[in-house]
């Protein structure tokens, strides 16, 4: 703890002026909730018998997996000219699938610290967050971290940094999260640099709701930035666009843990709790006002997010479909990105069609459901939204391929995606290559330096979510890094790639690709549930369809009893007659029998491909 922390500045009498909103920003890996811990340490907030690493990291997942997939906002006191300031810090994550997150961050605060890694350089993410903070007119301040690495070279980073956010290099902070070197420099020049939140302290109360959380006990925790007037504890408030009207039972700010307090003024970041337990009641954008005397026009929310990846989710045993609903509307509340909607599969039962901003998120959300609410579930492959027009014109949105209109189609729109691929020069040919391979359509090239260089590329998103990361990692030796972004619609030649068992369509297995790539998946699909569907009793086979036309076939051979086990010797025809006569029963069970398909074969057949994947993504 340095000399400088003081005790925390009571909320709602602190002078908007000595208060500092700002957020750690970075590609993964650049040491964000490292430099957070330290700050935490330095400020006294945390004292070091309960410090851990990664201190703000409160979920088990995110522990496990090193990385962050929530922001957290913490209240820190820094004495700088004898005068006590107020630093509200928010640690967001790092990984492109959690930008969401990011943004709203982004909009409760003045400035943002902008991490990059000495011994690795700029990174796609790092560019990202970069524009994402300038679009909402943010303070940067350019900062190079693990200094204390022997692999460092600050000198050269903090040309290029310098030369992306038009500076000098001697302006970009060195600093060691691990060794908390420089750290009390940053503070200062925090204080010095990052404007003080503006706000009417007169006004009707307006606070933006930037999170919330669900507590078994207390009910709904809702975090928010004040920007006009004023809030206290016991008052009667207003959600402008639900119009619900709550008690504020308490009110304070989180030093990292809550701390309730009288109230909270013009630019102060706390927590609100209303005891409410119903979840829809606290959406996240919304504008929070005092009931008394409202606020008539709410503050601009955040622009809802855009789902790149759908995948249907259901749980194993279909009495948990009430639950998984329940579940579903408590992670809403944490994960504002999130999007459902039920729906049913033959195969599967009933479930939910979830939207997913890309593959780690598919992958976090599944596991926290499992985790956290204790559900079996499965999740189906992964797939884009399609827009389908007709040859009549009716067009058609399709986000699972059992939508996929039947009758002649016109055209199929996909989406698009800008990639930004950044990469030492050497890899070069090797990521090109992969994204020609990919469908990919080259934009530019541009060096960094005289070792690095930015590709970028307008890719179908379909080519990206499955394993395009992991081939761009294993291609380039771990060190290119990829960030993407919408690029809006493009025409493509898809075709429905369905898979028959015994004739008969299952529709969680049927998948939209490419035309070009459609018999490689018919024969990966048959060849894969040859494998795992039991035999039966009469010969089954697998067929990839697309349309009429077969494309691929697998046979499950028959269990057979040894009819001829009795016949020792005598008339061939005696044995024929017995083989013809095993023909036709089986021929009749083929007519009367169905397929079984077990529970196992679908998570195996639906799982594999998919499974893993974002973890590597994050790491």
């Amino acid at each position: 703890m340095s000399p400088r922390a003081k005790t925390a500045l009571e909320p709602a009498k602190t002078n908007p002026e000595l208060i500092r909103n700002f957020c750690i920003i970075a590609h993964i890996d650049h040491g964000k909730s490292t430099l957070a811990d330290r700050m935490l340490q330095l400020t006294g907030v945390v004292d070091d018998r309960s410090m851990r690493a990664q201190y703000l990291d409160r979920m088990d997942i995110e522990r496990e997996r090193g990385i962050t997939i929530k922001s957290q906002a913490v209240r820190m006191p820094w004495e700088l000219d004898g005068q006590t300031y107020a630093l509200n810090m928010i640690d967001t994550p790092g990984h492109v699938d959690f930008t969401y997150e990011v943004s709203r961050s982004l909009a409760a605060c003045e400035g943002a610290v902008l991490l990059v890694d000495a011994a690795q350089g700029i990174e796609a993410q790092t560019l990202a967050n970069l524009y994402l903070a300038l679009e909402n007119d943010l303070t940067i301040i350019p900062v190079l971290n693990k200094i204390d690495l022997p692999a460092a070279q600050p000198e050269k980073y903090a040309e290029e940094l310098a030369e992306l956010i038009g500076g000098k290099p001697e302006d970009c902070l060195k600093v060691s999260g691990k060794t908390g070197v420089g750290v009390d420099q940053l503070l200062d020049v925090i204080i010095r640099t990052v404007p003080n939140p503006v706000g009417d302290p007169n006004a009707p109360a307006r606070a933006m709701i930037f999170d919330s959380v669900y507590d078994t006990y207390r009910g709904v925790v809702t975090y928010v930035r004040m920007v006009d007037g004023s809030l206290s504890a016991r008052e009667k408030i207003t959600m402008l666009s639900t119009k619900a009207v709550h008690e504020l039972l308490e009110i304070g700010v989180s030093s990292p843990e809550p701390e309730p307090t009288k109230g909270l003024g013009v630019g102060e970041v706390g927590y609100l709790i209303t005891g409410v337990k119903d979840v829809r009641q606290s959406k996240v954008g919304d504008t929070v006002t005092t009931s008394l005397k409202p606020a008539t026009t709410a503050l601009k929310g955040y622009s809802e997010p855009k789902p790149m990846v759908f995948s249907g989710i259901y749980p194993i045993d279909g009495s948990d479909y009430p639950n998984l609903r329940e579940a579903l509307d408590k992670l809403k509340l944490s994960d504002a990105s999130l999007v459902y909607e039920p729906e049913t599969s033959v195969a599967l039962g009933f479930g939910f069609r979830c939207g997913f901003l890309g593959l780690l998120h598919l992958e976090i959300i599944t596991e926290r459901l499992e985790r956290e609410f204790g559900l079996d579930l499965i999740a189906t492959a992964p797939s884009v939204v399609y827009e389908v027009t007709l040859d009549d014109k009716k067009e058609v949105t399709v986000t699972n391929p059992s939508e996929y209109p039947v009758g002649k189609i016109s055209k199929v729109l996909e989406p698009i995606v800008r990639a930004t691929i950044l990469s030492p020069k050497d890899y070069v040919g090797t990521i090109m290559e992969l994204c020609q391979s990919r469908r990919g359509n080259m934009l530019d090239m541009q060096y960094f330096g005289t070792d690095r260089v930015q590709l970028r590329y307008d890719m179908p998103l379909a080519e990206i979510v499955f394993d395009f990361f992991d081939n761009l990692k294993s291609r380039t030796q771990g060190y290119a890094s990829l960030d993407y972004e919408e690029n809006g619609l493009s025409e493509g030649d898809l075709v429905k790639v369905d898979i028959l068992l015994q004739g008969e369509q299952v529709d969680a297995f049927s998948a939209i690709v490419h035309r070009e790539k459609a018999y490689a998946y018919g024969v990966m699909m048959t060849s894969k549930l040859r494998e795992l569907i039991p035999r039966q009793q009469f010969e089954v086979p697998i067929q990839a369809a697309v349309g009429a036309r077969i494309i691929a076939r697998e046979t499950i051979r028959a269990m057979r009893k040894d009819v001829l086990a009795k016949c020792y010797g005598g008339d061939i025809s005696r044995k024929r007659k017995l083989l013809e006569k095993q023909k036709e029963g089986k021929k009749r069970m083929k007519m009367v029998g169905r397929v079984e398909v077990p529970q196992e074969a679908f998570i195996a057949a639906l799982s594999s491909d998919t499974e893993k994947k974002g973890e590597k993504k994050g790491k």
